[in-house]
């Protein structure tokens, strides 16, 4: 077993303040997940092991994630970091800017973020949990806005070393930590000021069981902020795919997005607001060089880009606001 996920840190932080409840559970849950891990993932830490953990002179959340400046390093080292970074293909969320190499990432997360923050609440000091992080992109956005702690869980594990490569390159950040866990094995916890799910809610079997779970994590008066694939209709339209759609497998659940407020209102939730909803395009989910497999182009109809390959209407996703009362 390696020492190289030690969350011994994130249990000091824990210990003293509003999430100690959850030291009852979590250590022995990270012991049972080393002993279980991905089989590529010796391979992973021993690249890890070879990024650079030297402080860099700049660092800029707020309206990107860039580190360092291409001063720097010299030219073998840029060229080193970057194949170390490619190594760990492919990088779904971003962008990164590390030392002037772009990462160029399937997901243009940026502008995801830029559609959900003019509307909820400031971050400023807050306890926040990003459910299905991914590899932490939104977290580096989420400190950048003040965050005193950003918490992202995401079982793949693949995104947990991507996140670690860019925590290192920041020189250890400390109030930014990402567990390899789904929101089932977090016990109600009732700490976070703001939850994030994003691009999650249409994977679950049981919806109205994440959305309990989600509220399960916040204060009272704390902020939910979901964004998941909707469809048009009214608040009694929800569409099952049959089989895949875009070529996914695990995904269940599309309500229309004025059925998705009925969800959340139904499981307790007050003051929802619909704020955005939009249709996902192929700049904004594309396949680049750090993301080589298939994308959104190939999941859309050839002849008809308001379908998926599969006829079923091309992914559009919204994005509600709520307040837990309780």
């Amino acid at each position: 077993m390696s020492s190289m996920f030690d969350f011994s840190d994130f249990y000091r932080i824990i210990s003293k303040n509003r999430l100690h409840n959850w030291l009852n559970v979590l250590p022995e849950q990270m012991t049972e997940w080393q002993c279980h891990w991905h089989g590529d993932m010796e391979k992973w830490i021993r690249v890890l092991r070879k990024i650079p953990t030297n402080a860099p002179s700049i660092v800029e959340l707020l309206n990107s994630v860039t580190v360092g400046t291409d001063e720097e390093l010299s030219q073998d080292q840029r060229i080193k970091l970057e194949n170390l970074l490619r190594s760990f293909h492919p990088w779904r969320k971003g962008p990164y800017r590390v030392y002037c190499i772009a990462i160029d990432t399937e997901w243009r997360s940026d502008w995801k973020w830029d559609r959900v923050l003019p509307h909820i609440s400031s971050l400023k000091d807050r306890y926040v949990l990003d459910v299905g992080c991914g590899n932490g992109y939104h977290m580096w956005r989420m400190l950048g806005e003040g965050s005193e702690l950003a918490v992202g869980i995401d079982p793949s594990e693949l995104s947990l070393v991507q996140f670690e490569a860019i925590r290192r390159l920041m020189g250890n950040a400390k109030r930014v930590h990402l567990l390899p866990l789904g929101i089932e094995r977090i016990p109600k916890l009732r700490a976070f000021d703001t939850v994030f799910s994003m691009g999650v809610l249409y994977h679950r079997r049981s919806p109205l069981d994440h959305l309990i779970q989600l509220k399960n994590q916040l204060v009272r008066n704390g902020e939910l902020v979901l964004e998941t694939l909707v469809i048009d209709g009214d608040r009694n339209d929800v569409f099952v795919p049959i089989g895949r759609y875009a070529q996914m497998r695990n995904v269940y659940f599309f309500p229309s997005v004025k059925a998705l407020k009925v969800w959340l209102e139904h499981v307790g939730f007050v003051d929802v607001r619909i704020v955005n909803e939009c249709r996902t395009t192929i700049e904004e989910q594309h396949t680049t060089d750090w993301m080589t497999h298939n994308s959104l182009p190939d999941y859309l109809h050839p002849h008809d880009l308001t379908k998926t390959v599969e006829g079923y209407p091309a992914p559009t996703r919204a994005i509600l606001i709520a307040k837990n009362p309780d």
